[in-house]
């Protein structure tokens, strides 16, 4: 019997050639939009989960509140990892991580450069899971000066020769480190990636007992199934008792006096699994994702899938009327519904199977330009894992049954006596379901069209929006710290070259990565006002080389000896204080973490300008004199800048063999800050473009369903007289009355979405009325251009043949 039900379906199938194809290609588009989107999301949700140790592993955070800004730090004070574990046995292991720059490697006679270098805590190899293929987890960086290699760089340095055993020299360290163990490369879906794993024990500063200073990432093992909150609530005292002191030294007031001005301090953990998603931390190890994407994601890969699903019922159920007799005859024969319903289903199973295997050659094809869009690394690999062949069959029956149970049951209930007879007609409910789920494929298009066209827009605010100063024809030269005493060389061979306007020196960078520095000060002398701002190092060139504007007052001049104590605020900063345009004049004294305390006097008020991400407010600066070697900004006037930066390679390679020359401009740092936007942008585009395509499929699909209800109708018209274009139009004003309420339905809910999205930015355009319109006239345009073709043909019907007795 099964096989006899598989011959009809081929049959059918075969004699059906346009319809099948349509429907086969529906299903293959969304299953393979489900299954690109599934990679995704399961990439997404799995970092950090490798470890065996992932639900138990804690990092610990610092957030802060003073007056002028607040603070979300990732990483903490160098006693907190063994403080927390002397003190609350709660705490089964800790373990501690700092980034490590990038440094000069020398191995004999060759000098590598690498930027992927972090000191690690002896027992770090035992709370993640980074097996060692070679050494001794337990015992590997005990010891000073020891190193863990990946594989992969252990080759680079070493070749095929066995790296264990081996030393490698930092040059900019003048340190040298012996090769105790090698390990496979870090996972991808992890939140950090090194190449060389350094002993702590090598690192002085690992073992100050400061707890005003942070920059050690720190992670804790807690028991199983323990609720990480009970410990969090124990850490206020932590505070109290070991920070609070060092406070009062550096800012004069206890912790009580502190929080009472409305400020406050604290530690607090943060899972490890929440970092890549959850995470609200500035100096994270690296750039993490939004778990609202994910969210954005799988809804479109659900909603893609159901309206694959959509078509393929309209699709079914227009041609139900070429299967009519076929279904009398049957059941006259003596079918029963049951068995017609099983021959049915397993049409559509076969239909989804022949889609599903498309579905899989597509994802295979489309995948790596996937990646470059998402900036993944995803592999579709069904021997990989024992669930990746049963997910994708239990995939393909899902969608079969789903997509085939209403054609089914639909065409297994005609009357024999009404079909047999000519007079094949749909209820009124069948019709109001095919209407509803138009509807919802347009509702669902519309939103996504909305969508895309609110990032495109606020992406297109963000590169548009005029920032404090020009990015544009901006070259940064990094690590120019390498040159030691030759950097001023350096720059005085860029400021003679003609094509150069201006250059300064300063790591502080208003767009990509960037120094960053914390500054409290105390507006005058006396005053018991705390405010915390950052600190800009910035030498006489910085304001002119950026394009910065003063808003009062100057810029730092050679011609005044002392401003080595001056300073410029940015104009929120100037506010904050209380000073706005009288802040010129003014003193502010600053504390560092020893109590002691430096006055400047205030020269200058700068404009405001954008030196974090639009996300976020601008917050309030100020800027020191002060040398702070280590970047190049060259603000450049020319077209030949391939002959630039040829010459300066030139220079550099004649002050530093050693280096390769490295460079990038301002507007693609900026642009980099943006990058995860730029990405969902386009990935929403072009699913918006995918998911109207397959609407306009189920489209055609009920238009042809209701060309061939209402033949007999039209034939009867052209007798008496109508014309194509009146019959063209009454068939597709029913089809426009259903895109209009998808418009109704789908406006306050993309209007409330889409808003919600643009809370993220504190600088963000307004959701205009002509958004709605666009993608309300694309609709309609669309839906018009896909109705039209089958109205037309219906229109054209000679109407003897239609109006001829059966």
């Amino acid at each position: 019997m099964l096989q006899n039900y598989i011959k009809i379906a081929w049959r059918n199938l075969k004699r059906n050639r346009a319809f099948s194809a349509i429907n086969i290609t529906g299903l293959a588009l969304g299953l393979a939009t489900c299954m690109l989107i599934s990679l995704f999301v399961l990439d997404e949700l799995s970092y950090d989960r490798f470890n065996e140790k992932a639900d138990q592993i804690v990092r610990v955070v610092f957030r802060g509140s003073i007056q002028g800004g607040k603070m979300n730090e990732a990483h903490v004070m160098p006693p907190v990892a063994q403080t927390l574990k002397a003190d609350y046995p709660e705490v089964l292991e800790s373990t501690r991580l700092r980034q490590g720059g990038a440094p000069l490697i020398t191995v004999g006679d060759k000098t590598f450069k690498d930027n992927a270098i972090a000191y690690v805590d002896s027992n770090f190899f035992q709370v993640f899971t980074l097996p060692l293929l070679q050494g001794d987890v337990k015992t590997a960086l005990i010891r000073p000066n020891t190193a863990v290699i990946t594989q992969e760089m252990a080759r680079k340095y070493f070749g095929n020769n066995n790296p264990v055993g081996k030393t490698v020299a930092i040059k900019d360290w003048n340190t040298t480190y012996q090769i105790t163990g090698v390990m496979d490369k870090v996972p991808t879906n992890s939140h950090f990636h090194f190449d060389l794993f350094v002993s702590m024990a090598s690192f002085p500063a690992a073992k100050a007992n400061s707890w005003m200073t942070s920059e050690f990432h720190t992670y804790l093992v807690l028991p199983k199934d323990y609720d990480y909150h009970q410990l969090e609530a124990k850490l206020p005292t932590v505070v109290n008792k070991y920070m609070a002191p060092q406070l009062e030294k550096a800012f004069g007031m206890s912790i009580g006096q502190f929080r009472k001005k409305g400020n406050d301090i604290g530690l607090f953990l943060e899972l490890l699994t929440d970092i890549h998603l959850h995470s609200d931390m500035t100096q994270n190890l690296e750039a993490g994702s939004d778990i609202r994407y994910v969210y954005i994601f799988g809804a479109i890969a659900l909603f893609m899938l159901l309206i694959a699903c959509i078509n393929f019922m309209n699709l079914s159920t227009a041609g139900a009327s070429k299967r009519a007799k076929e279904v009398g005859i049957r059941k006259v024969m003596g079918s029963v519904k049951s068995a017609l319903a099983s021959q049915f289903l397993i049409e559509s199973l076969l239909l989804t199977a022949i889609a599903l295997m498309l579905a899989v050659g597509l994802v295979y094809l489309t995948l790596p330009l996937f990646n470059d869009l998402s900036g993944k690394d995803l592999t579709l690999n069904i021997t990989a894992t024992i669930w990746t062949l049963p997910s994708l069959l239990l995939l393909g029956l899902l969608v079969g049954v789903l997509a085939g149970s209403y054609p089914a049951f639909f065409l297994s209930s005609f009357k024999p006596i009404a079909v047999l007879k000519g007079r094949f007609t749909s209820s009124k409910n069948s019709i109001g379901l095919r209407s509803g789920l138009v509807v919802f494929q347009f509702f669902i298009s519309i939103s996504l069209m909305v969508g895309a066209t609110v990032v495109y827009r606020q992406l297109s605010y963000i590169q548009n929006k005029k920032l404090g100063y020009n990015k544009d024809q901006v070259l940064v030269l990094p690590e120019t710290w390498l040159l030691g005493k030759k950097e001023d060389v350096f720059r005085n061979q860029i400021m003679q070259d003609p094509r150069v306007v201006n250059v300064s020196t300063s790591g502080y960078l208003p767009a990509g990565p960037s120094n960053n520095n914390n500054f409290t000060l105390y507006p005058e002398t006396n005053s018991t006002q705390l405010i915390k701002t950052l600190r800009y190092d910035v030498d006489y060139n910085y304001i002119p080389t950026l394009g910065m504007q003063m808003a009062y007052g100057r810029n730092f001049s050679r011609d005044y000896g002392t401003d080595s104590s001056g300073v410029i605020l940015n104009e929120t900063a100037a506010k904050i204080v209380g000073w706005g345009d009288k802040a010129v004049g003014h003193t502010i004294t600053n504390a560092n973490n020893e109590g002691q305390k430096t006055t400047y006097r205030v020269i200058g008020v700068v404009k405001d300008f954008h030196f974090k991400s639009l996300h976020e407010r601008i917050a309030p600066l100020v800027m020191v004199l002060g040398h702070t070697g280590g970047t190049v900004i060259v603000k450049v006037k020319t077209k030949d800048i391939s002959g630039l930066l040829a010459s300066l390679k030139t220079n550099w390679n004649q002050l530093m063999a050693d280096a390769p020359f490295t460079y990038s401009f301002l507007d693609e740092r900026f642009n980099e800050t943006y990058l995860a936007e730029q990405k969902i942008g386009r990935i929403l585009g072009i699913f918006a473009g995918l998911t109207i395509f397959v609407a306009c499929l189920g489209l055609f699909g009920l238009a042809t369903f209701t060309a061939e209800q209402r033949t007999k109708e039209i034939g009867v018209r052209k007798v008496l007289g109508a014309s194509v274009g009146s019959i063209v139009a009454l068939l597709s004003k029913d089809f426009l009355k259903l895109i209009a309420i998808a418009i109704v339905l789908a406006v306050p809910v993309a209007w409330y979405t889409m808003s919600r999205w643009l809370q993220d930015f504190a600088y963000k355009i307004d959701i205009s009325w002509w958004m709605f319109a666009l993608a309300g006239v694309l609709s309609v345009s669309i839906a018009l251009l896909t109705v039209s073709f089958q109205s037309v043909k219906a229109a054209l019907m000679n109407p003897v043949k239609s109006l001829r007795s059966e």
